[in-house]
């Protein structure tokens, strides 16, 4: 069973920041990170991929540079920044904070509402 990739779509950022916050890497070996993380699951297409480096590039949240090219291809790698630490760490506060919001909704049928609130009109 493969995962929605809607419900994943807004998260690419703070995905990519969470997997440059243990190593840098480089954008074939992050895809790689998160099929072998979601048991193949789920990755991105490309073209999120390279438009999400971008973004995050341009917002002053990752860094990129050449790699080594004695090592095979020459890479480009992406590093997280202070400010993308700091991004990190925000997203995956308001995360916390919807997810529980969303669990609300999702299991109201296994958590009803105190007598109070049954049956009136909200």
């Amino acid at each position: 069973m493969s995962i929605a990739s809607d419900l994943i779509r807004g998260h690419t950022d703070t995905i990519i920041l969470s997997l440059l916050s243990v190593s840098d890497s480089y954008g074939y070996k992050i895809n790689k990170d998160i099929m072998e993380l979601t048991g193949n699951r789920f990755e991105f297409k490309e073209a999120t991929l390279y438009s999400a480096f971008r973004r995050l590039e341009q917002s002053g949240n990752i860094a990129s540079y050449w790699g080594d090219e004695n090592t095979g291809a020459r890479r480009k790698y992406y590093t997280i920044t202070d400010s993308g630490r700091k991004q990190y760490r925000d997203s995956l506060a308001e995360w916390e904070k919807t997810k529980s919001i969303v669990d609300k909704l999702l299991y109201a049928a296994e958590n009803p509402h105190n007598s109070e609130t049954k049956g009136k009109d909200n």
